[in-house]
């Protein structure tokens, strides 16, 4: 029974509250009125009707009094006003009383109309939020609520969800990308292995068919690692299960010496410059994460050119500099992304697949940190990741 007296809607409830309110501050009002035109309105009266009744006659007391005593006529008089007086302020109370309920009725029927449309103007951005997020899917989260108005807290919610909106479709569109890219990945080595297959088939020449296996070990070998990437990118993007502190300099260390013969064979100078710095979290992957940076850095260099590592306590970041090509500054961003590339892939031997700067990222935000990425003028890239 007390959920069907409770109005159904909030358009309804807040007509409910706003037309209560009102009443309750008309009833109020009509009460202070009352109570103010009662207070000293037998006095006001009574100074008005004074000299109405005319004095020097004789009049009987009561109708109890005794046969034929009389009374001056001055004490007459004033009998006579005080019951005029009692008689006006009763009126004039009664003719109060009926003027305001009536008022009071016509105010409740406006209140409650003007409580409706109040109600309405103030959630028809409720509304607009409402229809724009029944019609959301996943070919329309272009669309905005892009709501006019002054500054106010409906207003901040309409762009807050406007906001959202734009956080959402760009995470969909970085998962369609993905997608697609994983899948060209995927598809392209067995291709060449249905390929190499076939050609030995053809010709078994025992040379091509050395040539074909030395062929598919290498595809396996690149397939084994694109999937461990895959994987350990779904893993970082899941979270940490446990902390632990990790020696963060310990862990540039021994990445860089596994890199020195590599750094060396290509002629690239690999300096270090480290601060003891502490990291509450997961070993393998930050090391994961310093390993993809040093490879990066490696990768996609110069002969002649330069690899920096540093760690700065202070600022509680990890720093890599290297030569290399130009990258356009617009275009640093998108490196961050899976499968994203500065040039085309080319299937070259020692290839990235296109992971390493989404795996510093991804294992970055898993540790409450963050990875950035600035252009070098000569040519290269400056990563930065910071820890909290």
């Amino acid at each position: 029974m007390i959920r069907r007296l409770v109005p159904a809607t909030e358009r309804a409830r807040l007509t409910a509250l706003y037309g209560g309110l009102l009443l309750l501050a008309g009833c109020v009002l009509v009460g202070v009125i009352y109570a103010c035109v009662q207070y000293g309105l037998d006095n006001r009266i009574g100074s008005a009707v004074t000299g109405v009744v005319p004095g020097g006659q004789t009049v009987p007391r009561s109708s109890a009094s005794p046969p034929g005593e009389l009374v001056p006529a001055e004490q007459a008089g004033k009998h006579a006003r005080t019951q005029v007086v009692e008689v006006v302020a009763a009126t004039t109370l009664n003719r109060l009383m009926t003027v305001s309920g009536i008022a009071l009725a016509v105010f409740a029927v406006l209140s409650v109309v003007l409580a409706w449309w109040m109600a309405g103007r103030v959630l028809r951005p409720v509304g607009l939020i409402t229809a724009t997020a029944r019609k959301l899917s996943g070919e329309n989260l272009h669309q905005r609520i892009d709501l006019k108005g002054p500054p106010g807290e409906l207003k901040q919610l309409a762009d807050t969800f406007d906001q959202m909106l734009g956080r959402i479709e760009q995470l969909v569109g970085a998962q369609r990308r993905f997608a697609a890219n994983a899948a060209h990945e995927l598809r392209t080595p067995l291709a060449v292995q249905r390929a190499a297959a076939e050609i030995g088939l053809v010709d078994p020449d025992p040379e091509r068919i050395r040539w074909i296996r030395d062929e598919l070990l290498q595809v396996a070998d690149n397939s084994e690692h694109l999937i461990e990437s895959l994987l350990l990118l779904a893993a970082s993007d899941q979270g940490l299960e446990h902390r632990e502190p990790v020696a963060l300099d310990a862990s540039v260390i021994a990445v860089a010496e596994e890199h020195h013969d590599e750094a060396d064979g290509r002629g690239i100078s690999l300096t270090t410059a480290l601060e003891p710095l502490s990291v509450e979290g997961d070993p393998v992957l930050l090391t994961h994460l310093i390993r993809n940076l040093i490879g990066n850095a490696l990768r996609y260099n110069h002969r002649g050119g330069s690899l920096h590592l540093s760690l700065v306590a202070a600022g509680r970041s990890l720093r890599i500099t290297n030569t290399g090509p130009v990258v356009p500054q617009e275009a640093v961003a998108d490196l961050f992304e899976p499968f994203r590339r500065l040039n085309e892939r080319r299937h070259a031997p020692g290839e990235g697949a296109g992971l390493g700067l989404a795996l510093v990222a991804s294992i970055a935000r898993a540790h409450g940190g963050e990875a950035t990425a600035v252009a070098n003028p000569g040519g290269g890239l400056t990563v930065t990741v910071r820890f909290p």
